[in-house]
């Protein structure tokens, strides 16, 4: 399965975390993210990540073109609802063509969890069906 990353910079660090915590699932798999989130992502929890641009550069739309094509299977989005963001229409962009799509998604860390274990468990593999 094709899982996508982002991070905004208050949530780096707990995607770090996640990555390393979680990394016996996410080695199984393809993993995809923004430039600087895939950068820390590899650096600590050493997986191969396919990295694009950083987020404030075109990253996000990077992603999201892989979204409309059917190309990402679960999107981990940890968005940092406090701080304001200027690029804000990318981030909405994402969240509504994962809802469009049926790309399951999750904005925290509470869902990533949930969502990482059920990939574990083969609960997304109706993805495999969709393409």
């Amino acid at each position: 399965m094709n899982i996508g990353l982002i991070a905004h910079d208050n949530k780096k660090k707990l995607m770090e975390n996640l990555c390393i915590a979680y990394r016996h699932i996410l080695c199984k798999h393809d993993i995809y993210a923004t430039g600087t989130t895939g950068r820390l992502v590899e650096e600590a929890a050493n997986l191969v990540v396919h990295k694009y641009l950083s987020a404030h550069l075109g990253g996000e739309q990077q992603m999201g073109a892989q979204i409309i094509n059917n190309d990402i299977d679960l999107m981990i989005f940890l968005r940092d609802p406090v701080s304001p963001h200027a690029y804000e229409s990318e981030v909405n962009s994402i969240l509504h063509l994962c809802d469009m799509h049926n790309i399951p998604l999750a904005t925290n860390l509470a869902t990533a969890e949930v969502l990482l274990l059920a990939l574990d468990r083969g609960d997304l593999d109706w993805r495999n069906v969709m393409r």
